[in-house]
């Protein structure tokens, strides 16, 4: 296989330079026409070479866990960023074969079933709650965070975020129903009691989160104000004054969009309010890789504006106000990324090296595609009525900044 993936090499490589020492010892360097980074590619063994071919998309994550590739005289992420660059410029045959069939599969991966929502949310939500301890902040907000000031620390900017949101939900007086689907460990379902008076139901098909969540609830002495429960958003049958979703629409479903947004729309009184905020593309409908899919995130899929508002416009939903945040995330996830290596030998205790390979192969690339692929969070705030809300943003930056005066 040496020879086919020396020639997809010289194909693929535009922009900058890598160089290759491959299994049997020779080295090759594949230099582009653009200028760029450099970075050093070591594949250990044939099946590495072999696998690159057949599928890069998976194969690369898989053989960098196993330790059958690495990179070489550069970091991770330096050789990712040249990988990521050289994507961006236009792959080449097999990338594009790969693509595509991800592509027309689509609907097959996204087909998530009630069984199968748990299934994919146990994968990754469900593992030991020690691990998020040891890189998100005090109060695991695991979405991105919203840095109102470039010198923010990841704490401050998971509180801005929260109180942007919440500013966005008009929470305009106390005792409101809140429906926050994907509650993750309960965080702002807190906040939103503690801080605005809301009556909070939130909901999760994760079991660890759930019992983390509900322990909150007793230590903040929340008892009668926030309950959490194990259920899917397709099951809730009651009407709420505001429904909030943080970083869960990701995982619904290309298949599931309609049905989505038509459940939040049946969850919401008449002059309702809801906030959806979401990763999403800048260019357009696409399909998740094939490693982050099989090893982060089954059944999750980014997705467009486009396809986004399209199911909102069957739904009957008003959009109100949508706000796109760039490099937010960006920002977020180095954060992770600094407190992740700070604590990798504890990690490697929780778990063991090739753990630690594959999330920090993750947290690698989501940042990087936030910095070099397009992707970008987005917020969606919705109603039902067309007069639920003021004709200004006005209320938004008044509640904002009031909140952050405390």
């Amino acid at each position: 296989m040496k020879p086919i993936l020396d020639f997809v090499l010289k194909k693929f490589i535009q922009v900058g330079v890598l160089r290759v020492t491959f299994s049997d010892g020779t080295v090759h360097i594949y230099r582009g026409t653009k200028p760029g980074l450099e970075a050093g590619l070591h594949l250990k063994t044939k099946q590495a070479e072999r696998s690159l071919v057949i599928n890069s998309g998976l194969a690369f994550g898989e053989e960098y866990m196993a330790g059958e590739l690495s990179p070489e005289g550069c970091t991770l992420e330096t050789l990712m960023r040249v990988l990521m660059a050289n994507i961006m410029e236009g792959g080449h045959v097999f990338e594009e074969i790969e693509d595509r069939l991800r592509y027309f599969a689509r609907p097959l991966k996204g087909l998530n079933s009630l069984k199968k929502s748990r299934r994919n949310v146990a994968h990754h939500y469900d593992l030991n709650g020690r691990l998020y301890d040891l890189f998100l902040d005090k109060d695991r907000q695991y979405s991105c965070a919203y840095f109102a000031h470039d010198d923010m620390t990841l704490e401050e900017a998971q509180t801005a975020k929260k109180r942007h949101i919440a500013s966005k939900l008009k929470l305009d007086r106390p005792g409101l129903e809140v429906l926050d689907i994907g509650c993750g460990w309960g965080g702002l379902a807190l906040t939103l009691a503690k801080d605005y008076g809301a009556t909070v139901v939130g909901i999760t098909l994760s079991k660890e989160q759930l019992e983390e969540a509900r322990r909150r609830v007793g230590e903040e002495g929340l008892e009668g104000q926030v309950r959490f429960e194990l259920m899917d958003y397709r099951n809730v049958r009651h009407q709420f004054d505001r429904v909030v979703s943080v970083g869960m629409f990701e995982h619904v479903g290309k298949a599931q969009f309609e049905r989505y947004f038509r459940g939040i729309k049946d969850c919401l009184r008449p002059d309702g309010i809801a906030l959806v905020h979401s990763i999403g593309r800048t260019d357009g409908p696409g399909t998740t890789n094939a490693w982050l899919q099989k090893y982060i995130f089954p059944g999750g899929y980014s997705p467009a504006l486009s396809e986004t508002l399209a199911a909102v416009e069957r739904s009957g939903l008003w959009v109100t106000d949508c706000e796109i945040l760039r490099l937010h995330y960006a920002k977020t996830i180095a954060e992770w990324r600094k407190r992740f290596d700070a604590n990798r030998q504890k990690i490697i205790d929780l778990y063991d090296e090739r753990f630690v390979r594959m999330f920090e192969l993750y947290l690698i690339g989501s940042e990087l595609a936030f910095r070099l692929q397009g992707h970008m969070n987005f917020q969606i705030q919705l109603t039902r009525s067309v007069d639920a809300l003021p004709l200004t943003r006005d209320y938004m930056y008044e509640t904002e900044h009031k909140a952050s005066e405390v």
